[in-house]
């Protein structure tokens, strides 16, 4: 058989494979499409799920917002089951969610965790569902420092600091902090802290003094939370979603609605990965000065 025979064939099974593959994926496509993912026509409730630390608000608004959008989705469930986590990403949220209730009714079912920041992002609901035993509250924010002078004077390190301001380098760890860092730092706090506070009194409808009396750092139960206001019933996941479909004026059992996966292709994933491993460095520097405010 000649050579060009061969370059023929090994050409043609090459391409058919290409072409299987092609069509392969084109079949998944319209099979698992957002369009049709899970075959609801008709109206159902969205799910929205927050899991783990919240450092970043990016995919909870994107889904709020999608649901938000969504005719056929008449209400949706927030699933929570988180400690707690940065400030700001905590506060984004928080306000999608707000503004998500005011078009939509919006019901938080807690899981093992909502603490912190996971509370936070729950109170303005329409509905908060607990598990009696699911650990929530933790109304509080705090700031960590680590000061490592002494294990720098024991390995002969030392450090000499140019800065432009009084408190440009409040927080370092080669130094202690000053009284006036400390009185800053703890302004700092109070301010965030009355921010949680007022945030959580606006969501739930309860006096501003109420919420501050427990709002202490103290972790609670869903019952304890019950009975203190912070949460209005206690039931699973399942409770949760009869809920929103009552609220919502579905007969019968609600269709659950995902939200559709973020669309990446291959040069996004690089730049993403690359853009996590940047800002993992500079969340590392930002605790090492003690910079990472919290709802923890």
């Amino acid at each position: 058989m000649s050579t060009k025979k061969v370059l023929l064939i090994v050409g043609g099974c090459f391409l058919g494979l290409v072409l299987l593959f092609a069509g392969s994926m084109l079949f998944a496509k319209l099979l698992f499409s957002d369009k049709d993912k899970g075959f609801v026509t008709g109206p159902g409730i969205g799910l929205v799920e927050v899991k783990g630390m919240i450092v970043d608000s990016t995919e909870p608004i994107r889904q709020l917002r999608h649901f938000a959008k969504k005719d056929s989705v008449k209400a949706v469930v927030l699933r929570i089951d988180s400690p707690g986590g940065v400030v700001g990403p905590s506060q984004e949220i928080y306000e999608e969610v707000r503004k998500l209730a005011a078009k939509k009714k919006v019901v938080v079912s807690m899981g093992s965790l909502a603490a912190s920041g996971g509370y936070y992002i729950a109170a303005p609901a329409s509905v908060i569902y607990a598990n009696p035993g699911t650990i929530t509250a933790s109304i509080g924010v705090l700031i960590k420092f680590s000061n490592l002078e002494g294990l720098f004077g024991k390995l002969g390190v030392g450090s000499t600091t140019i800065k432009t301001g009084a408190f440009k380098d409040a927080g370092a760890p080669d130094r202690p902090l000053s009284p006036e860092d400390r009185a800053m730092f703890q302004s700092l706090i109070d301010s965030t802290h009355e921010q949680f506070v007022k945030a959580v009194a606006e969501g739930r409808k309860l006096p501003v003094d109420e919420v501050r009396r427990i709002a202490d750092g103290r972790v609670l139960s869903g019952e304890q939370a019950k009975a203190l206001k912070l949460v209005d019933k206690l039931g699973n996941l399942p409770d949760a979603v009869e809920e929103a479909g009552r609220l919502a004026g579905i007969s019968g059992e609600p269709s659950i609605i995902l939200p559709p996966k973020k669309k990446t292709n291959f040069l996004e994933m690089l730049a993403e990965g690359a853009e996590e491993k940047f800002n993992g460095v500079l969340n590392k520097a930002a605790v090492g000065r003690g910079l990472q405010v919290t709802y923890e």
